[in-house]
């Protein structure tokens, strides 16, 4: 449950705001009511078993409210004389079951939601139907706004909430515009909003790097297993290895669950070696790449093999990690790129990928600041990327013919970022306007650049980003530049196997440039070190 910091009523009153600006004039003046439910525990098929409830986001921006089962109807008047007289916002919490009391938590009673919700009034969810009716009769002009009412997105409303309101002759009924009002409200974020994104960035930033420093510990057998561990008695959390995806993922979770965070934000991607090459892989169960390595690599350290020939070695690889967790339903969605195999160190082509990453990502932010075109960042990825790997010497011919050719997708064919914020792609009707007369009709470069993009509107303040740039080596995307005579398919080869690399922060937009909320380090040096075991 949130607290009463969480400024509920100001984000009802920016939504109504809003609302009433795009309405037809005939009911722009008119009172307007917002009608929501609350998500309901969800439970597995065909049990009583409940699985893991997240309130509806629209329905906890204007409420502050993860109580499940809940309803809010809120009352706008725009006409109203009085500021205070304008606004009033009513929460619905189920009552407290007697006979549920010994299976589950109960519900927060009245006198404690009054506490911990910044809501006008709170009463009881079997009292919604008589409210309802009370401010037909009050306000007989007044305008219901819902979500979508036919979709599976969205919490049902009781058809028997619908009816009163559509069988009475003088009310209007919609949900055309509640959502896109919604959505284009919640882009911008206020600062009880940044706090808790920042929240959710530190507990993942340091789940990153627990996972980074777990690895590096291997390296050089700092990871001590006491007696029979992993024979007469489990492993302790302080004696695990990562040879395996999962065991990545599970360290992540643990590492953020244990700093109180109960969600993750969205399904960890954990991929090694060339599954990094697929941009959502959520499988995340299978193992490291084993093999022979060459005379020229780091040996690891023998620990790390749980298998029992001492020889058995990590083949050179990346881990890819796009995790990040929730904190009060605000998001973070942090990826990180590491080294494992060679002691915990790039290859020379691996570092040579990373670094090209890492500048995309590093111009891309540099750039950033309100008025600035999302558009504009795209195509200086794709002005990196060409430019890199004309030097690798992975491209050839001249810079301008390249771009226009598009063959830049195969090897970076995402968009470089998203909106942020309760969800993890957040508001995609106001991010992404369907009539968007932002975009440039002379964009430099090629179409395929711009097909991925969730963001595509200048940057304004209080915007909240990712900046996630990355090459990959995917054989699907690959077979549409295997007759390039742009590439150079010889030297390609080389670089197939390492599978990809992708590196995200997340941005606060700010009044003259941005502020990365994400605190991992990124860099080459502090990264190999840590995964080495270095430091």
């Amino acid at each position: 449950m949130s607290g009463s910091s969480y400024c509920a009523r100001a984000h009802v009153q920016r939504t109504f705001e809003l609302l009433t600006s795009v309405l037809p004039s005939q009911l722009k003046e008119k009172p307007q009511v917002i009608l929501l439910a609350g998500g309901r525990t969800p439970f597995r098929n065909d049990t009583d078993r409940e699985l893991p409830f997240r309130q509806e986001s629209n329905f906890y921006y204007l409420s502050g409210c993860s109580v499940p089962g809940s309803f809010l109807l809120a009352l706008y008047q725009p006409e109203h004389t009085s500021a205070s007289a304008r606004l009033n916002v009513k929460l619905y919490i189920p009552e407290i079951e007697v006979a549920d009391l010994m299976w589950s938590v109960p519900p927060p009673t009245i006198e404690e939601a009054k506490q911990l919700f910044d809501i006008t009034d709170i009463a009881y969810s079997s009292e919604l139907q008589s409210a309802i009716e009370l401010l037909l009769q009050s306000y007989p002009e007044a305008v219901f706004h819902t979500l979508p009412r036919n979709s599976p997105l969205f919490p049902t409303l009781s058809e028997d909430y619908m009816a009163t309101i559509v069988t009475s002759a003088t009310h209007t009924a919609t949900d055309a515009y509640l959502l896109s009002s919604l959505h284009k409200t919640r882009l911008i974020k206020d600062e009880n909003e940044v706090m808790m994104l920042r929240r959710a960035n530190d507990i993942s930033s340091r789940a990153h790097e627990t996972v980074m420093r777990v690895l590096g510990n291997a390296v050089h057998g700092k990871t001590l297993q006491g007696k029979s561990a992993g024979i007469d008695r489990p492993l302790l959390p302080g004696e695990w290895l990562i040879e395996k995806e999962a065991e990545a993922e599970a360290i992540f979770v643990a590492s953020c669950r244990r700093e109180g965070a109960v969600h993750q934000a969205y399904l960890p991607i954990v991929a090694a070696s060339r599954r990094a090459a697929t941009l959502h892989y959520c499988c995340n169960d299978r193992e490291f790449t084993w093999g022979p390595v060459k005379s020229h690599d780091h040996l690891n350290h023998g620990a790390l093999a749980h298998g029992p020939a001492p020889e058995r070695q990590l083949e050179p690889q990346v881990l890819l990690i796009d995790a990040g967790c929730e904190w009060d339903c605000y998001s973070a969605d942090i990826t990180r790129t590491m080294p494992v195999g060679n002691g915990g160190k790039f290859t020379e082509k691996g570092k040579q990928i990373y670094s090209l990453v890492l500048e995309m990502q590093q111009k891309s932010m540099k750039t950033l600041r309100p008025g600035v075109h999302w558009d504009t960042i795209q195509l200086l990825c794709h002005q990196i990327l060409v430019e890199g790997f004309l030097y690798l010497g992975l491209f050839k011919g001249s810079k301008d013919e390249i771009l226009r050719s598009g063959i830049s997708s195969a090897f970076f064919p995402h968009g470089v970022g998203h909106s942020l914020g309760m969800d993890v792609h957040d508001v995609p009707s106001a991010s992404k306007p369907v009539n968007n007369t932002t975009i440039s009709e002379d964009k430099v470069g090629h179409p395929s650049f711009y097909t991925y993009l969730r963001l595509r509107l200048p940057l304004a303040e209080g915007m909240v980003v990712t900046v996630e740039p990355g090459i990959y080596f995917h054989e699907h995307l690959l077979k549409a530049v295997e007759d390039s005579e742009y590439v150079n398919h010889n030297l390609l080869e080389g670089y197939r196997k390492m599978g990809g690399v992708r590196i995200e922060d997340d941005i606060l937009i700010t009044a003259d440039g941005c502020e990365n909320l994400t605190k991992v380090r990124s860099d080459v040096e502090w990264l190999e070190s840590v995964c080495s075991g270095e430091i």
